[in-house]
C-alpha cells in the first residue's frame, strides 16, 4: 500500500530566493486510531460478510430497548471497548453483583459482532440486569428510548467507574477565576468522582451564564451533560433544521417576575438574562429531539420534520470559546413512529466497517440508502466527533537527490510495528531545502495536506544525512 504522490499532485513548496540541489523527501505514515486496526483486520478476515448486522428479538414492547442497543452497538469506540474486553480491567471487583450489567451488555455486543449467522439474538439476560439496576423497566410496557439510554449509560458508568472511593464533597470557590480556567477546574472536580470510558465518550460540559440587567454582573455555572434535549423550533412551513433547534436551545432567555434570581452583587432579586453555551464537546454527542410534551389531559407528540446533516455538523457557533473541535458526523438514529397511544421504535445505523446504512427493526436488519435516514420519526441522534486529525506522522528528512528506497522504508515501518507496513497510507513528496528554514516547509506542507483533507495531530522529525 506504499503510494507515491504523482508530480502533478505534489504541493508547490518553492520558496523565493532558494538555491542549491539538496532535496528533502518526506514520508508521511498515517497511523490510524486503534479502531481502524480492528476494522482493517475485520474486513480482511471477514471479507465475504459484514459483521454486526444481527437483529434483536422483541421480548414484548421492548423495541425501545432494541433501538438504543443497536445504536450503541454501532458506536465504534464503545463496541471495541467490549470486543477487546477492555471493560474487564475497569470493572469494580469489590462487589461482583455490581458488575453484572456491564458484563451482560458486553456479552450482547460481542454476540452481535461475532455471530456467524444472521439469526436474531435474544437480549433477555441483558434485560434482567437493566431492570435490576432500574426497576422502572420491569415488565413489558412501552418505555421512552431516551430515558432508557440515560439509565443504561448511568448504570454502565457506575460499574466501570475508575474512581472506587469518591472524595468528600468539599465546596471550593472558583468564582474569582476566569471562565476558561473555572471550567477546567470544575471538569477536573467532576472527574475526581466520575471517571470512566463512558464519561470519556459521552459526557460534555455546559456553561450557563446569568447576567443581571441592573448591574451587569455575570455569574457562570459549569455542569456536565450526557445528552442535549433540544426543543423543536416552530416555523410556518412545517420544516426546521437541527441548527434551528440548537439556536433555540442556546438562545438568551429573560428571567423576570416570579423567575427573578438573586444577583450575587446586588444581593437582591433582579431581572436577568440566561444563556447556554457548550464549554466542552463530547466525543459522542447525543441529541434528543423533544417530540413529546406533557399536557393536562394526555401527552402529545410533535411530528415536525427536522432536517439534520449526515456529515459535517458544525457546532462551533455554540462553543463558549474559540478554536474548538466541534464538527460531527451522524452514525445512528433512534426513530419513533406512531403516536403516544401506540408507537414503535427502530434504529438507523451506519456500520463502522463498510460505512453503509442499515435499518434495525427488532429482529429484521435490512440495507438502506443514506437518503432515507432523515425522517419525521427521528427522535435521538447519535453524532461522533469528526476525525480532524487522522493520525501520527513521521517525517524522514535526508540530503539526497534520490528517494528513499521502498525496502528501506518498509524496514523502518516494521521497526515501529510488525503489521504497520501492510496498512499504512504513505505520501512521498520531494522538494529542494537548501538555505530555507525547515519550519517554512512544514507550514506549507501542512497547509497543502489540510487542503486535501489530510490533517495530523503531531509529528516526529528524524534528520538523517543518508538512508
Amino acid at each position: 500500500m506504499l503510494q507515491e504522490v504523482s508530480s502533478s499532485s505534489r504541493p508547490n513548496l518553492a520558496v523565493p530566493g532558494m538555491c542549491g540541489d539538496f532535496y528533502c523527501t518526506i514520508y508521511c505514515i498515517l497511523i490510524p486510531s486503534p479502531s481502524f486496526f480492528f476494522s482493517f483486520f475485520f474486513k480482511t478476515q471477514n471479507s465475504k460478510s459484514v459483521q454486526g448486522l444481527v437483529g434483536l428479538r422483541n421480548l414484548g414492547n421492548t423495541c425501545f430497548m432494541n433501538s438504543i442497543l443497536q445504536c450503541l452497538s454501532n458506536t465504534e469506540s464503545l463496541r471495541d471497548y467490549c470486543l477487546h474486553k477492555s471493560h474487564r480491567r475497569d470493572l469494580n471487583n469489590n462487589n461482583r453483583t455490581n458488575t453484572a450489567l456491564m458484563e451482560e451488555f458486553a456479552k450482547l455486543i460481542q454476540t452481535l459482532w461475532t455471530s456467524s449467522g444472521s439469526e436474531a439474538v435474544s437480549p433477555s439476560e441483558f434485560k434482567t440486569q437493566i431492570q435490576r439496576y432500574a426497576p422502572r423497566f420491569v415488565g413489558y410496557n412501552q418505555q421512552d428510548a431516551q430515558e432508557f439510554l440515560r439509565f443504561l449509560l448511568d448504570g454502565l458508568h457506575n460499574e466501570v467507574n475508575r474512581v472506587t472511593v469518591r472524595p468528600r464533597g468539599n465546596m471550593e470557590d472558583f468564582d474569582h477565576l476566569p471562565d476558561e480556567e473555572k471550567g477546567r477546574k470544575m471538569w477536573s472536580k467532576y472527574l475526581e468522582r466520575e471517571d470512566s470510558k463512558i464519561v470519556d465518550l459521552f459526557v460534555g460540559q455546559l456553561k450557563s451564564s446569568l447576567t443581571c440587567c441592573e448591574c451587569g454582573y455575570c455569574s457562570t455555572v459549569f455542569d456536565p451533560f450526557w445528552d442535549l434535549s433540544l426543543p423543536i423550533a416552530k416555523k410556518g412551513y412545517g420544516e426546521v433544521s437541527l441548527m434551528d433547534c440548537m439556536r433555540l436551545f442556546t438562545k438568551e432567555d429573560v428571567l423576570d417576575g416570579d423567575e427573578k434570581p438573586t444577583c450575587y452583587r446586588c444581593k437582591a432579586r433582579r431581572r436577568c438574562t440566561k444563556k447556554f453555551t457548550v464549554q466542552k464537546f463530547p466525543k459522542i454527542l447525543v441529541l434528543h429531539l423533544k417530540r413529546f410534551s406533557e399536557a393536562r389531559v394526555r401527552t402529545s407528540k410533535l411530528s415536525t420534520f427536522v432536517n439534520f446533516p449526515l456529515k459535517d455538523l458544525d457546532l462551533r457557533e455554540f462553543a463558549s470559546g474559540s478554536s474548538v473541535d466541534a464538527v460531527y458526523n451522524l452514525y445512528a438514529v433512534s426513530n419513533h413512529s406512531g403516536t403516544t397511544m401506540g408507537g414503535h421504535y427502530t434504529a438507523y445505523c451506519r456500520n463502522p466497517s463498510p460505512g453503509e446504512w442499515y435499518t434495525f427493526n427488532d429482529s429484521r436488519v435490512t440495507p438502506m440508502s443514506s437518503s432515507q435516514v432523515r425522517s419525521s420519526d427521528a427522535y435521538v441522534l447519535f453524532y461522533e466527533l469528526s476525525p480532524q486529525y487522522k493520525g501520527l506522522v513521521f517525517f524522514y528528512f535526508f540530503k539526497s537527490s534520490s528517494l528513499l528506497s521502498k525496502n528501506r522504508f518498509k524496514d523502518c515501518c516494521l521497526l515501529l510495528h510488525p503489521c504497520m507496513y501492510h496498512i499504512i497510507i504513505t505520501i512521498i513528496i520531494q522538494f529542494p531545502v537548501h538555505a530555507t528554514p525547515l519550519t517554512s516547509y512544514l507550514h506549507l506542507l501542512f497547509e497543502w495536506l489540510k487542503m486535501h483533507r489530510l490533517c495530523f495531530a503531531k509529528s516526529a522529525v528524524c534528520s538523517q544525512s543518508s538512508m
